[in-house]
């Protein structure tokens, strides 16, 4: 961790904070991560990548860990991470650069890569993959209780959140989604309510480690987490009048005990192979006992499957 140095860089109105390792001659690769994640998340990719012969950069979204929050955190948009993404390449001089996400991050590489082709040597995703609107065959309404439907109502998250401190908060979103299941609340239960007070962290996930979750949370807080992802949806995808094809080399890493894959139409759009109708150049790699979180999980694990991914598209790094 020593080897990760840290700076804030100045785009679109806001002081960012971005984590850096590796020669600033180096391939570059931006880490993009999920919630309840920040840049730490990707601390074992990184120094991996680095040693590995990449540059690798880690922002904390703006709202989130050390990066400056927007003015009015509600009104935070897709839009604005996107752009954010841009500019803090542009500021770093990186014209391409191999893009890594997770989660919602998943999204915000996604529409940079639609919008920003040519800046994009490659991409890797964990846990999710692109699907565009018109990949959805039906809509299947999942329960009230479910955590996202509850995250998307105003006020229903800050009262249920409000109930613990931080920490708390961090620590049982880390177990709720480390399990299998899907979190589902029951009639008059809240989301926090599903992680019993004595239950254990995941055995790959250390009280050091939730500490610097925590201490970020502290200075951020949820709302712009509770805005982007849950309760702004809207993406830029390119030119409306075509179906977005993603055309970038692209690998996909999926724990096998992931609860998203059992979120009714994702599982099967990646299983039966549709998914390659819109991104065609796609190889999915699913880790056994993986679960959403399984490059912290398994970290030996996935960074090989980076670096294998990130050396055969090596040449695709030159500008």
């Amino acid at each position: 961790m020593d080897k990760i140095t840290h700076r804030y860089v100045q785009v679109n109105g806001l002081k960012l904070h971005v984590a850096e390792t590796g020669s600033e001659y180096s391939p570059a690769v931006i880490f993009l991560h999920g919630f309840p994640e920040i840049w730490y998340t990707w601390r074992h990719q990184m120094i991996a990548a680095a040693k590995g012969g990449f540059r690798a950069i880690a922002p904390d979204f703006r709202g989130y860990g050390l990066s400056d929050s927007p003015a009015e955190p509600e009104k935070a948009l897709y839009a604005d991470f996107v752009n954010d993404i841009a500019s803090i390449l542009d500021s770093l001089a990186i014209s391409k650069v191999f893009v890594v996400a997770k989660d919602f991050g998943v999204w915000v590489a996604y529409s940079f890569v639609l919008l920003h082709p040519h800046k994009i040597a490659g991409i890797i995703t964990i846990g999710m993959t692109f699907m565009p609107p018109v990949a959805y065959k039906h809509h299947v309404l999942l329960p009230e209780g479910f955590y996202v439907r509850r995250w998307q109502e105003p006020g229903r998250a800050e009262a249920d959140f409000g109930r613990f401190d931080v920490k708390t908060v961090v620590r049982n979103i880390y177990i709720l989604f480390s399990k299998i299941e899907i979190p589902i609340a029951s009639e008059g239960q809240e989301i926090m309510d599903l992680v019993k007070p004595l239950t254990p962290l995941p055995s790959w996930f250390t009280e050091e480690d939730l500490d610097n979750y925590a201490a970020l949370y502290y200075k951020s807080g949820f709302r712009t987490a509770l805005q982007v992802p849950y309760r702004q949806t809207e993406l830029n995808l390119g030119p409306t009048e075509q179906v977005p094809i993603v055309e970038a080399p692209t690998l996909v890493i999926i724990g096998e005990e992931d609860y998203a894959t059992k979120i009714p139409g994702m599982g099967e759009y990646v299983r039966s192979g549709e998914v390659k109708k819109y991104v065609p150049n796609v190889e999915t790699i699913y880790v056994q006992h993986g679960s959403h979180f399984v490059h912290e999980q398994f970290p030996d694990q996935v960074n090989q499957l980076i670096l294998t991914f990130l050396n055969h598209n090596k040449n695709l790094a030159v500008a």
